[in-house]
């Protein structure tokens, strides 16, 4: 497999991984309710690292994309 090869399946599962947690999180909402409090400082459960991991995921997306097509980011 060449690296742009994995780059692209990286890429994919990475966003595939994105679409479960927003499906979670929907599913969540709809059950529970979430507030402001709940979704920026939530130290349990499905919210605890919510937002930092989509962060993250959200970000490594990024990167590949500009591996992909040799741009950089300043």
């Amino acid at each position: 497999m060449s690296d742009n090869e994995a780059l692209i399946k990286e890429k994919g599962e990475l966003i595939q991984q994105m679409l479960d947690m927003q499906k979670q999180f929907i599913a969540y909402e709809h059950e529970h309710g979430v507030t402001g409090k709940d979704y920026w400082a939530s130290q349990e459960g499905l919210l605890k690292d919510y937002r930092q991991t989509y962060m993250d995921m959200a970000n490594r997306v990024v990167e590949i994309a500009h591996d992909l097509v040799g741009s950089h980011r300043n």
